[in-house]
């Protein structure tokens, strides 16, 4: 069923466009260009978060703070081996992946501080990519309410997953 629902759902919405007398491709070609349109106006702002999560990550920034909040992290129940995983997560899910496959390579798939990165990846989302695409797809300037919503709603689901990693694991 799987395999075929997206086939037949473009079906049924093609077969539903042609009754109501749409010009289906016209109509598909016009939707392509204006994707096209916002996919150019949003490369700058792509660049830019890619840039700065590229000099964040080789000025080796993540790894002193690391170092510096260990045992913080490690008061609440948090491996401090994770907080490259939850500084980056709201900056790049790439360049998340990169950290979580990164500790996968050191510590091992299994470990706690791997499986609670693996969790961490679902649980919070890449804020500023957000930001940048879709509030700059549109040409929203002032992301101060949306930035510290997102941030606190990455914080949260960052906490969660890696307590009740935790839970689960022990």
């Amino acid at each position: 069923v799987a395999n075929g629902a997206i086939p037949v759902a473009i079906a049924v919405i093609v077969a539903f466009a042609a009754f109501k007398r749409v010009k289906v491709y016209e109509t598909f070609v016009e939707g392509a260009k204006e994707g096209f349109d916002v996919a150019v106006k949003i490369i700058p702002y792509l660049v830019a978060v890619l840039v700065a999560v590229g000099m964040v990550r080789g000025a080796g920034l993540l790894d002193l703070l690391s170092s510096w909040f260990g045992p913080v992290l490690a008061y609440v129940g948090i491996p401090a081996e994770d907080l490259p995983m939850m500084l980056v997560r709201p900056l790049s899910g790439s360049g998340a992946d990169g950290v979580m496959v990164e500790l996968m390579k050191t510590t091992g798939p299994d470990s706690v501080p791997a499986t609670t990165a693996a969790v961490m990846s679902g649980a919070a989302d890449t804020t500023f990519y957000i930001l940048a695409v879709y509030f700059g797809s549109v040409g929203i300037e002032r992301v101060r309410h949306a930035l510290w919503a997102g941030l606190l709603g990455d914080l949260a689901g960052l906490l969660a997953a890696a307590w009740i990693t935790r839970l689960l694991l022990f």
